[in-house]
């Protein structure tokens, strides 16, 4: 393979001598990361400093590059930073021609290019006004022409930039906050901008702008590593979709891991997150010693002051105790001058339980002498040890700064080893908003607003900690995690029973939401089953809380009022099994007064009639007819739909499909025939009982429903078309072909229905394709449990003979087959 060094290799020094040198360099394989940017740097530096000198420049006129082509940082789509600066001897026309001369070239390549021209005191002056031309002219390098100009602009803006920084540091701290709340972090986006995001190559291009300033600098180690690594990202990413682009979309991870050499897009992004990390740390450290700085620069005057008025000698540093060894200083906490870490192996967590509970950051320098001299803790740990950890997991959001600052410095990993494989752990699954560790981490924040909802708190918040521990391992992670959790909690110093209780809890911390979504709870071998599962009511207790920590610490997706209350009450039937309580015979039990009052009105009619009720208690709108109407209320979070009718064929599809149309996300659904007391009528009625919640807009009338209803039983309503039409209408966003469907029989030991689980697409009509399918293979629906979470839509069945019996396991295993092939 050519190397390619500089634009004198070539036999052409023009645009197109340029650009075949450019593309050579950058097929290049044997030349990756700082040794391609550094050549391309070169190349086009030669190039343009051959159009310069082509366009028998003035003098007084220099070619400059700023930025990140100043800092030689060119990726394959990188534009160019150019300034044309000129000393105003030279006439306009002269100038403007000059300019014209190396512009032109550069935009008939297609490169990007931001450009300017201006005179040292403008170029100041416009410094003076735009923080970020401020940044970009701290990385001038000259190209072309009078070296002396760019060498003298270059000192008077650093020293504005020194001479400004209390003025001009917080008003770039302004901007990284700004920055950051709009773009996110980067260490916990499946979709990153590696540039503007925060922990990107934006922060790292920031704290060398802080360090210019001389009033803090960054703590150093790894940064120059994180750095290349996101750039070396970006020229992969550059290379991979041809584009310049920043964001790091999923479509493009596989081939941009596989530019890298990386094993998978896993591996990516984690390699990502963790260069992230680094920058985000050490711009959370710097941004603290900036403020202590400039704080005690405002204070120094007043202080000075006041001691030559008094003739007072300058008081001492403050020193606040917090623990044994741990004081605050300077708003941080900090070791005690009288501290020996080295002979007190409890310190770390002493000191960052301290920290937590005063919701104080603890100190760089307290860190890194703890993670150089401290030896490990002995196994199990001291009670001690133990209870700081409790108590650093239950300070609530002053938790999470600590924790960072210890995972930074290795404190975490050495005081629990397995942390290693899911620290930075990238979760494929937008419900997620954070990585595997810091969800940990976050679990255990939301799980410390909960403590007093247990007689344990200590084993909720640890068990919080270590709930997806498994996720660093293969297979099924709760499986994984009980044996993990099992190991630290007895490393930690839990004794049997207790270790018991949280391995228990990790291996089914699951259960309470999935079986109370997706399973049948007034089937008794659904209580039964979890019941068994749990074993003690002081577990279950520890189980219903974590259940709601994780949920909260996932994403805004996977908690709401319903899924509270499914879960709440399959709690409360769980209870009293675990109490002795006998289980209801659900055969027995009788419809509702709203349900039996519906069902006679749908006999004495002979058609649908439908109720709206909002949850929970909220107003009611009935429509028995077509003149009833909803009225006006306030938009609920999800109301509870009736609807009566006599049983006919089609009501499952019928009914779905109508939901869909009108742009009803169901959650749950009952089925079931109510049998009216002697007297009230003869004949069959089923009665459907969803929980429903409208995807955006106000909830439908009740008489709209009802209509469409009818027209979808009667077939004057062509619901597949419809569906049709409006996916064709509104398509859905294009990017990774989702997974097919799965269909499966699932192993529930119910007595009164066979269990069938459908793992889709989430997608409008998915019920009602469904519905269509239950009912071309002949079998009745009792009940179906709906849940979702992103894009994924999980959907269980309880399904029988139309006699009522269960279905024989071939016979199951063969409608399985036939709804998966439905589906795809």
């Amino acid at each position: 393979m050519t190397s390619v060094e500089t634009s004198e290799e070539t036999e052409d020094s023009g645009p197109g001598g340029y650009a075949a040198a450019r593309l050579l360099l950058l097929q290049e394989k044997e030349r990756p990361g700082p040794p391609r940017r550094a050549a391309l740097a070169r190349l086009t530096d030669d190039w343009l400093a051959g159009l310069f000198a082509a366009a028998a420049p003035p003098r007084g006129t220099a070619l400059v590059a700023v930025g990140g082509y100043g800092r030689g940082e060119l990726s394959p789509r990188s534009d160019l930073d150019l300034l044309l600066l000129h000393d105003g001897t030279a006439e306009k026309a002269a100038v403007a021609a000059l300019a014209d001369r190396i512009w032109y070239p550069v935009w008939d390549l297609g490169l990007a290019l931001d450009h300017s021209v201006r005179t040292p005191a403008e170029a100041r002056a416009t410094a003076g006004e735009d923080l970020k031309v401020h940044l970009g002219l701290l990385d001038a390098r000259p190209l072309a022409g009078d070296h002396g100009l760019v060498a003298a602009l270059r000192t008077t803006v650093l020293a504005d930039w020194r001479n400004q920084a209390p003025r001009r540091l917080p008003e770039l701290d302004a901007l990284c906050r700004e920055r950051a709340e709009r773009m996110g972090e980067l260490q916990y986006l499946l979709e990153p901008d590696l540039k503007e995001a925060r922990g990107g190559l934006r922060d790292a291009q920031v704290l060398r702008a802080v360090a210019a300033s001389w009033l803090a600098d960054a703590p150093r180690e790894g940064l120059d590593t994180a750095r290349r690594r996101l750039l070396d990202a970006r020229d992969a990413l550059h290379r991979a979709t041809g584009r310049a682009t920043d964001r790091l979309a999923l479509q493009e991870q596989d081939a941009v891991a596989a530019e890298l050499g990386l094993l998978d897009a896993d591996t990516l992004l984690r390699e990502v997150y963790e260069a992230a990390r680094t920058i985000s740390y050490a711009a959370d450290v710097t941004w603290r010693e900036v403020n202590r700085v400039l704080k005690a620069r405002s204070a120094r005057p007043r202080l000075r002051a006041l001691l030559s008025r008094t003739g007072a000698a300058k008081p001492p540093v403050e020193r606040t105790p917090l623990a044994e060894g741990v004081v605050e200083m300077d708003g941080e906490a900090v070791l005690a001058r009288g501290a020996r870490p080295e002979r007190d192996p409890v310190l770390p967590l002493r000191a960052a339980a301290a920290a937590a509970q005063s919701a104080l950051p603890i100190s760089l320098h307290a860190v890194r002498r703890l993670a150089a001299v401290a030896k490990p803790l002995p196994v199990p740990w001291p009670a001690e040890a133990r209870e700081e950890l409790v108590t650093l997991l239950g300070a609530g959001e002053a938790t999470v700064p600590v924790w960072e600052a210890l995972e930074a410095e290795g404190l975490i990993t050495l005081l629990l080893p397995d942390w290693e494989r899911v620290r930075c752990r990238p979760q494929r699954n937008p419900v997620h908003t954070w990585t595997v560790d810091r969800h940990l981490v976050e679990t255990a924040v939301r799980a410390s607003s909960l403590t007093r909802r247990v007689g344990r708190p200590d084993l909720l918040l640890v068990a919080a900690l270590l709930h997806d521990i498994g996720k660093g391992w293969p297979g099924d992670h709760s499986v994984a995690g009980e044996t993990i959790a099992r190991d630290l909690a007895a490393r930690i110093g839990f004794d049997r029973t207790d270790t018991h209780v949280i391995a228990t809890v990790v291996r089914h911390h699951l259960l309470l939401v999935e079986t109370a979504t997706r399973r049948d709870l007034d089937d008794p071998a659904t209580v039964q089953s979890v019941a068994t599962a749990v074993g003690t009511l002081g577990t279950l207790e520890l189980l219903h809380a974590l259940t709601e920590a994780d949920a909260l610490a996932t994403g805004p997706a996977a908690w709401s009022s319903w899924r509270a209350s499914l879960v709440a009450d399959l709690v409360k039937r769980v209870a009293g099994v675990l109490a002795g309580e006998p289980l209801p015979d659900p055969e027995a039990a009788a419809p509702s007064a709203e349900q039996e009052r519906l069902a006679i009105e749908a006999l004495r009619t002979g058609e649908p009639v439908l109720a709206l009720r909002t949850e929970p208690g909220g107003a009611e709108a009935e429509g028995p007819g077509p003149a009833g109407a909803e009225p006006e209320r306030p938009e609920p979070v999800g109301v509870e739909l009736l609807i009566a009718l006599p049983d006919q064929p089609g009501v499952l599809p019928a009914a779905a499909g109508v939901l869909a149309l009108h742009r009803l996300t169901v959650r749950a659904a009952d089925l079931r025939a109510v049998d009216l007391p002697v007297g009230l009528g003869s004949g069959s009625v089923l009665v459907l009982d969803w929980r429903v919640a409208a995807e955006y807009g106000s909830l439908p009338e009740a008489a709209r429903l009802r209509a469409d209803l009818v027209r979808a039983l009667d077939g004057s309503l062509d619901i597949p078309a419809r569906l049709a039409e409006r996916e064709a209408a509104y398509p859905r966003r294009r990017g990774l072909t989702a997974p097919p469907p799965r269909v499966t029989v699932a192993a529930a030991d119910s007595r009164l229905a066979t269990v069938i689980e459908v793992r889709a697409q989430d997608a409008p009509g998915l019920l009602h394709r469904i519905g269509r399918a239950l009912e071309g293979a002949a079998v009745r629906v009792r009940s179906a449990h709906v849940s979702t979470l992103g894009a994924n839509a999980v959907d269980t069945l309880y399904v029988t003979r139309p006699d009522g019996s269960l279905l024989p396991d071939e016979e199951a295993i063969d409608l399985a087959r036939t709804l998966e092939e439905a589906l795809r």
